[in-house]
């Protein structure tokens, strides 16, 4: 299994992804592998699964954060509720911010192995999806998906990290993530990897987020669900 640098572990280099225009992806390729067999299982029960969301680079992510620290992105609470930036001090925009979007650098999606899917089937005519989990839950709009995602996404090597809030990131049934490449990517990025990555970089809010970055590497990048032994060992995901 390839190990990934701290360069593309923090998304500062994309050597380790490809762009997969059948799945309108840019992933490793074991994940993209895994998603097609995924893809074509799904198709035989109706589901026409897409991603909506792939790899992100650190650059991307940064200008969500900073958007989001200043303003010019929508910033929720943890209910999903609109915040004024105005009245937050600078801990607090940390915190808003971390709810929803990940510390440059420290995102899942700069790995390739992550990707948020939809049911384009089951959209109705000219509705964009949200990714809010009202649309996964029962009588929103991807409720199957989300009930057949539970049954047979493991088999094709995908597990959902945020399966539910532990103090960190908000629950994303969209959000799958690609066993094996991600269980040995976690471990690898630090405390000091992220500090590396994020020396020189014009953060908003960086000294709240240099100072408590021991606390949101806990919450916010370990505290994640852990992949089945069946995602970690199935067919789909061994090399051909």
């Amino acid at each position: 299994m390839a190990t990934l640098s701290s360069e593309e572990l923090t998304g500062r280099a994309r050597t380790h992804v490809l762009e997969h225009p059948g799945l309108n992806s840019t992933l490793h390729p074991e994940a993209a592998r895994a998603l097609l067999a995924l893809r074509a299982q799904a198709a035989h029960a109706g589901i026409d699964l897409v991603a909506v969301s792939s790899f992100r680079d650190f650059n991307r992510q940064l200008t969500i954060w900073n958007d989001k620290f200043h303003g010019r992105r929508e910033l929720l609470d943890r209910s999903g509720r609109a915040l004024s930036v105005a009245a937050l001090s600078a801990e607090q925009l940390v915190e808003a911010v971390l709810y929803w979007s990940a510390l440059p650098g420290a995102s899942r999606h700069h790995w390739g192995t992550e990707v948020d899917v939809i049911d384009r089937a089951a959209l109705p005519a000219a509705e964009r999806p949200q990714l809010v989990p009202a649309e996964y839950a029962a009588g929103g709009v991807f409720e199957r998906l989300s009930r057949w995602l539970d049954a047979h996404a493991e088999h094709s090597g995908f597990f959902r990290p945020y399966d539910r809030d532990r103090g960190g990131v908000q629950p994303e049934p969209w959000h799958l993530s690609y066993a094996p490449l991600a269980a040995t990517a976690l471990p690898a990025l630090t405390v000091a990897v992220l500090e590396q990555a994020l020396a020189g970089v014009e953060l908003a809010g960086a000294e709240v987020v240099l100072r408590r970055l021991p606390e949101i590497h806990a919450r916010y990048v370990c505290a994640v669900a852990a992949p089945s032994a069946a995602a970690l060992a199935s067919l789909a995901a061994r090399p051909s």
